[in-house]
């Protein structure tokens, strides 16, 4: 990939407008991972998950089944985060 591929993918190019994600989702087959990467996306986690919400072992990184994506994802932009 040249450069000027990667400026466009993400959008690192100093003309254009970076993107800001809250989140990346990590689909891992049976495990999907919720990474936070804003304090607003930390404190989104604190708030609606918390650590101690079943098996956390990646905290603030959030583990979850495939069955609950839709849902918190719905969660996230209804807050008018973004995830990616």
């Amino acid at each position: 990939m040249s450069s000027h591929d990667s400026f466009s993918v993400f959008s690192s190019s100093p003309t254009k407008k970076k993107t800001k994600w809250d989140f990346r989702v990590e689909i891992h087959g049976a495990i999907i991972l919720l990474v936070p990467l804003t304090r607003s996306g930390c404190a989104w986690v604190n708030k609606n998950i918390g650590a101690d919400n079943g098996f956390q072992p990646y905290w603030p990184t959030v583990v979850l089944e495939p069955r609950y994506l839709d849902q918190i994802l719905g969660g996230v932009r209804k807050c008018g985060l973004v995830a990616r």
